[in-house]
C-alpha cells in the first residue's frame, strides 16, 4: 500500500462588509483620541505642578567603630586534652551515643546494656 497526498482547496478570505469595518475604524478613532488627552507633555506637566513628597525622616544613630587589633591573622587554638583522673573513657551506649565511664562499674553496666 502506498501513500497519496490529497490536496485540499485554501479557504479564500472573506471580505468584511463596508458598513461594519467603517464603524470599527471610526471606534478605533475615538478610542484612540482619548488616549491622546494624557500625553508625554501633559503628563510632564501636571507632575511638575505635584507638591513634593517629604522624605521619611533618616533616624540619627551615632556610628561605633569597631576595635582597630591589627591585620594579625587569628591563630590556631590550643588542643583540648582531658587532664583530670575521673574518668576512664568513653563507651559507646546505643548506636553513636557516646558515654563518658567513671568507673570500672559503668563500663559494666554498659557492656550488658547491648543487645
Amino acid at each position: 500500500m502506498g501513500m497519496f497526498y490529497v490536496s485540499m482547496p485554501k479557504s479564500k478570505k472573506r471580505k468584511v462588509p463596508k458598513a461594519p469595518q467603517a464603524q470599527h475604524d471610526e471606534w478605533v478613532k475615538s478610542i484612540n483620541s482619548m488616549s491622546t488627552n494624557f500625553s508625554r507633555t501633559t503628563t510632564k506637566k501636571v507632575i511638575a505642578r505635584m507638591p513634593l513628597v517629604q522624605s521619611q525622616p533618616v533616624r540619627q544613630t551615632p556610628h561605633y567603630p569597631s576595635l582597630n587589633t591589627g591585620n594579625v591573622a587569628a591563630t590556631k587554638p590550643a588542643p583540648k586534652v582531658y587532664t583530670g583522673d575521673k574518668v576512664l573513657g568513653i563507651a559507646t551506649l546505643h548506636k553513636s551515643n557516646a558515654v563518658p565511664v567513671f568507673n570500672s562499674q559503668e563500663a559494666v553496666d554498659i557492656s550488658k546494656m547491648r543487645r
